[in-house]
């Protein structure tokens, strides 16, 4: 019997098996999203606060920041009073959405419920091709001025980049600075983020 394929076969599986085994331990590039620090649970819950609407928020009043001082009272060797800076709350930022009508808004919604679990589902080395990228992208194209479209921007940037580079993201599809600026049929929205 002609053992010679056999043993091409035999060499040529076992240089395949080099390379992989090879090719994962010089891997130039490591990934900390495919390490998670914490439990798949705990980053899926990350996921969902990182989309969550943003709650309206009110101005804060100012309280007096210094507490008076009684002049008549005795306190033995002269004390320099200190005044006390206030502290300076989170300002909440003051971005412009274009409102979406009632349908609108349910499939952008439904879109964007599609991308988030696809982003937690994507660190599982599954990718994010389908589940989270190619969602996104619709909701931009579709809806460019709208609150999903925010979102949908935040997800790609918040992509590791070696994914951002296999998927060809752009920057324009990163760029969140067009929400900062009102624009024709915009409104605004102050927010405090919750990520």
């Amino acid at each position: 019997m002609n053992t010679f394929w056999l043993k091409i076969a035999g060499v040529a599986v076992g240089v395949a098996a080099i390379i992989i085994v090879a090719s994962s331990f010089l891997s130039d590039e490591v990934d900390k999203a495919l390490e998670p620090e914490t439990g798949f649970s705990d980053q899926v819950d990350k996921d969902r606060r990182f989309l969550d609407k943003p709650e309206v928020v009110k101005p804060p009043e100012q309280e007096p920041a210094v507490e008076p001082v009684d002049e008549n009272r005795q306190t033995g060797p002269a004390q320099v009073v200190q005044p006390v800076q206030p502290v300076q709350p989170v300002q909440p930022k003051v971005l412009y959405f274009k409102p979406l009508g009632e349908i609108e808004t349910v499939e952008a919604e439904r879109m964007i419920n599609a991308a988030v679990p696809g982003r937690s589902v994507g660190r599982l080395q599954v990718g994010y091709k389908q589940l989270m990228v190619d969602p996104c992208r619709e909701i931009i194209r579709r809806w460019p001025d709208s609150f999903y479209a925010y979102q949908a921007k935040r997800m790609l940037a918040d992509l590791p980049e070696r994914f951002q580079r296999q998927y060809n993201v752009t920057e324009e599809e990163k760029d969140l600075s067009r929400f900062s600026v009102q624009r024709a049929g915009t409104q605004p929205m102050q927010f405090k983020e919750t990520n």
